[in-house]
This record gives structure tokens, C-alpha cells and sequence, in this order.
């Protein structure tokens, strides 16, 4: 079993621990949309899963799953 094998294993057993967002939009229609979840590795790192096909032409944000983030968040 490869090591990316075992990765999704474990983590199929797991709670997600970080939400993916994007925003979409500008200035006050601008609102936040999820777009995939990730598990945090012991190395450090992330394991990602993105819901479908995505096409990302910006950044997005890992949000910790217990984390409300909301617009006026926006880390810029």
C-alpha cells in the first residue's frame, strides 16, 4: 500500500479538519463559498479534497472546521 493509499485511509476514518474557501465576488456581494475540506498531517502538511472539479484562477482559505468565517474575515 503506497503512501498516499494509506493517507485516504486514514483519513476516510477522520473528521475533516480545516474547510476550503473561496470568495466569490466583489466588495459587498462578495460571500464565501466552499469548495473542498482538508485533514492536517502529522508532518505538518494538509491533505486536500476538493468537491468536484474545480478551477481555481485565485487563493481560497483553509478555515479550521471549528472556526465561524465569516466575510469581514477575509485576511487580507
Amino acid at each position: 500500500m503506497s503512501t498516499q493509499d494509506k493517507t485516504q485511509n486514514e483519513n476516510a476514518k477522520t473528521k475533516p479538519t480545516h474547510n476550503l474557501r473561496k470568495m466569490v465576488g466583489y466588495g459587498k456581494q462578495a460571500h464565501f463559498e466552499t469548495i473542498g475540506v482538508a485533514w492536517s498531517r502529522e508532518d505538518g502538511g494538509f491533505y486536500v479534497k476538493l468537491h468536484g472539479t474545480q478551477i481555481i484562477d485565485s487563493g481560497f482559505y483553509a478555515v479550521p472546521v471549528n472556526n465561524s468565517f465569516t466575510e469581514d474575515e477575509r485576511g487580507e
